[in-house]
């Protein structure tokens, strides 16, 4: 077995010492296309032993094995002017083929190369991360595993290299989440704010149980959709795909789910499981709000992408959204949303998380919102999610856990009566829909067993205010006496 770790250590070490590539976010896609090419190659020489008609929709001297497997190839500026003049540019569109399966192939490596670059000025040093990729065997089971744990971190590091609001979603919640959706095997699963694909790589490994035959695995294929509108993440998320055995993940598209308008959205467009964690805490793009009915615009993203996955669910449709604070007490748009949510929708349960989830790279609290399209809301559920036994907070070398989802699991019961068998607990109590109205459709909820619970509704915070304030005004007032008797006291 390679040791994978070190490899990437190895390559990230030669990198810096490269004048082009500057930062962490060029570092990550240098590193991300080779690797993208590495693993399609891998993954081809398996297909070709399994497949007698197996066709590369690469010509063959633009084949990883044909220019950069071999150690003593070509090195310096005959390298560097091959990737630069040859490579990229047939890859970008060039000549690949356009029909039947083979086509789709190649679409998939013109969507991947579209918006890449190759950041790298040494050719020399060039030659010198291709021999350590090359040190990985992606059709070694072992390799591919530790290379799942390092890819891991790889989009860890994105964060810092990220924009605000863009947060890549915990394995745990994307597991849990996927766990309580249980997409059948021929539901589409569709993420329209995909990533680096944390919820689809979830959902084919969840599907994957219920494959008897090889047509199972040709629906696996087709069920498996998603949207990324920035290059480098849709890069991450093909290569996920292709990890995983989506060999043609003709499903990912490289666009913006948001740029097309509201009403183009028809029922052939619907799906029936929605997962995503939608960017939240930006701004879209100006004119991009006037893809939305009037009561819709708003340039808040996640409230965008929260509008569309209503209209995209089919009647029946589940969805599951990760989703800030701000969401449950904001008002204006948010607060149409959330009426949508009861109205049109049954919004069953809400699992409000743990500070850190997402730590180190935000303290914002997070929720986890589970509707289904078509039938309006009766009760709204909330789970307080605790902290495990000894821990205090989440961070780097200690994540949240999937297992610590197990008392949810236990405690969820059936949609199909209602959830009838769920109990009050200490981290799980209701309210009505007719009391969320009341409410003006705030979903900021204290848990009532903890009523030390932190709140964020706006009359509580303000009447807090107010209170320090004239605390504040008592002290200042104290000192000003003590003050005043003090040079009284030297005069």
């Amino acid at each position: 077995m390679t040791n994978v770790s070190g490899v990437i250590k190895s390559i990230q070490d030669i990198m810096r010492k490269d004048v082009g590539v500057d930062g962490d976010a060029q570092r990550i896609s240098q590193l991300v296309w080779m690797f993208f090419l590495k693993i399609l190659d891998d993954r081809e020489a398996e297909l070709e032993l399994i497949d007698d008609d197996f066709q590369s929709p690469l010509p063959d001297h633009l084949r990883w094995r044909n220019w950069a497997a071999d150690r003593q190839g070509d090195t310096g500026e005959k390298l560097l002017d091959f990737v630069n003049d040859t490579l990229f540019p047939r890859l970008k569109g060039g000549d690949l083929p356009t029909q039947g399966a083979v086509g789709r192939r190649a679409q998939v490596i013109r969507d991947v190369f579209e918006d890449t670059y190759n950041y790298m000025k040494s050719g020399t040093l060039l030659r010198q991360v291709i021999n350590k990729i090359n040190e990985i065997d992606f059709n070694n089971s072992e390799d591919r595993h530790t290379f799942g744990a390092i890819y891991e971190q790889v989009l860890k590091d994105l964060q810092s290299a990220g924009n605000a609001g863009e947060f890549y979603t915990p394995r745990a919640v994307t597991r849990f989440i996927i766990d309580r959706l249980n997409p059948r095997l021929d539901e589409v699963v569709f993420d329209p704010a995909c990533g680096t694909g944390g919820f689809l790589t979830c959902a084919i490994d969840h599907k994957r149980k219920a494959i008897n035959a090889p047509d199972d695995e040709e629906m696996l294929h087709r069920t498996i959709r998603g949207v990324e509108k920035k290059a480098l993440p849709h890069m991450l998320c093909v290569t996920n795909m292709i990890l995983h055995g989506i060999d043609t993940p003709s499903g990912i598209r490289h666009g913006n789910t948001l740029a097309r308008a509201y009403t183009d959205y028809t029922e052939k467009d619907r799906v029936p499981v929605i997962a995503t964690n939608p960017p939240f805490g930006g701004m879209e793009e100006d004119g991009i709000e006037n893809n939305f009915p009037t009561h819709l615009r708003t340039r808040e993203t996640a409230d965008l992408f929260m509008a569309l996955i209503i209209r995209m669910l089919k009647t029946g449709g589940r969805a599951a959204v990760v989703l800030p604070d701000g969401f449950l007490f904001g008002e204006g748009v948010k607060s149409t949303l959330k009426q949508s949510l009861i109205e049109e929708c049954n919004l069953h349960t809400i699992v409000r998380l743990p500070n850190g989830v997402f730590a180190p790279y935000t303290g914002i609290k997070t929720n986890i919102l589970f509707f289904t399209k078509g039938t309006p809301t009766k009760n709204v559920w909330f789970y307080e999610h605790p902290y495990p036994d000894g821990v205090t907070s989440y961070n780097k070398t200690k994540p949240m856990r999937f297992e610590e989802f197990a008392p949810e699991q236990a405690w969820w019961g059936d949609e199909v009566d209602g959830f009838r068998d769920r109990q009050e607990t200490e981290q799980a109590w209701k309210i009505s829909a007719a009391d969320v109205a009341a409410r003006g459709y705030n979903l900021d909820l204290k848990n009532p067993h903890t009523p030390e619970a932190e709140s964020h509704d706006p009359d509580e915070l303000l009447t807090r205010y107010a209170q320090q304030q004239q605390s504040i005004q008592a002290i200042r007032d104290q000192l000003k006496g003590i003050l005043a008797a003090a040079l009284g006291d030297k005069a």
